[in-house]
């Protein structure tokens, strides 16, 4: 997608009252959002103040993970190196980063082990870059596993949550 539609796309996000934008061409998919007023972030000190309040910007394309590893088996797009996970749907990072829990570090976790949670509940807060990008539930469920550990390094593909 080109620069230019990115950039008038955070115009017309700061521009109106919406929280969450996602535009869709293609195979590209570029999904803007904001941190609402009032909820800080991990480090907020650390990361310098930006102009413009979009807290990240995702472009991203779909390919199927027979095309990316050769296989389609979840071993081998990045797996379980050898861990036994609970029974239920895994919530894997979508991205390297720094996993937080909370959204600040006086703040209690987003989410605990025995919650419910309903598809688009935030999980987490993965810093990337000085973007700070929310992990969303993509399913419903009770929390049956929390597998990373906050303010620690993860991978891409790691697993971060196992919702039953």
């Amino acid at each position: 997608m080109d620069l230019r539609k990115i950039k008038k796309l955070i115009d017309i996000l700061e521009e109106s009252n919406l929280a969450e934008l996602e535009i869709k061409e293609g195979e590209e998919v570029v999904r803007l959002s904001r941190i609402p007023k009032g909820m800080t972030l991990p480090m907020a000190a650390a990361v310098p103040a930006a102009p413009a309040p979009v807290t990240h910007v995702h472009v991203e394309q779909h390919r199927p993970a027979t095309a990316a590893t050769g296989t389609g088996t979840p071993e081998a797009a990045g797996g379980t190196t050898g861990k036994t996970l609970p029974d239920g749907h895994v919530v894997r990072s979508p991205m390297v980063g720094t996993f937080y829990a909370s959204p600040n570090p006086d703040a209690p976790p987003f989410v605990k082990i025995g919650q419910q949670v309903k598809p688009g509940d935030t999980l987490a807060i993965i810093e990337a870059m000085k973007m700070f990008n929310q992990i969303e539930a993509d399913v419903g469920g009770t929390i049956v596993a929390v597998l990373a550990t906050s303010g620690r390094p993860i991978e891409f593909d790691e697993p971060l949550f196992v919702i039953g």
